[in-house]
């Protein structure tokens, strides 16, 4: 029994330790790389109306500044999309059925190759600025062949600040 007050004071002091309100640590680590998160444009890719149940295509597509801010960073992922597949897509000015033209040189994108899964993906770097105002979506084709046959699209929503 001689030793229960010093294991007392022992579990107290621990106590004391883990519990202490006057040790300050930072919620949230940040890194540079994390620098522009509240700039980038996000997207949601669907297929059109018209094309129900014939393509259910989805995916995402951002838009971001790139590492030095003076070009433009644009990544696509779909999902559910036909095996093999191959879909040119671009960023264009406007909003899905309001097309104001590419956003940047238009051989900057690179055509998304479908894999087994039914994902793609896909990267472009367009030399210009990060817009911070306007309309912007990602429109996603059936194929080279068929340029004219929208089978995804998605309206970029502008960062929140």
């Amino acid at each position: 029994m001689s030793n229960y007050p010093l294991l007392l004071l022992a579990v107290s002091a621990l106590a004391l330790t883990a519990c202490n309100p006057f040790r300050h640590e930072p919620a949230v680590q940040m890194s540079a790389k994390d620098g522009n998160l509240n700039s980038r444009w996000h997207a949601t890719l669907a297929s059109p109306a018209d094309l129900a149940g014939a393509v259910q295509m989805n995916g995402t597509a951002t838009m971001a500044p790139g590492a030095k801010g003076d070009k433009t960073d644009v990544v696509l992922a779909l999902a559910n999309a036909t095996p093999g597949g191959v879909h040119p897509w671009q960023l264009h000015r406007g909003q899905c059925g309001a097309d104001d033209g590419v956003f940047g040189p238009a051989d900057a994108y690179q055509p998304a190759t479908v894999n087994s899964d039914g994902r793609a993906s896909a990267s472009a770097t367009v030399p210009l600025q990060t817009p911070t105002t306007g309309s912007y979506f990602v429109i996603v084709r059936a194929s080279a062949a068929n340029a004219a046959t929208t089978v995804a699209c998605g309206n970029l929503a502008p960062p929140t600040r």
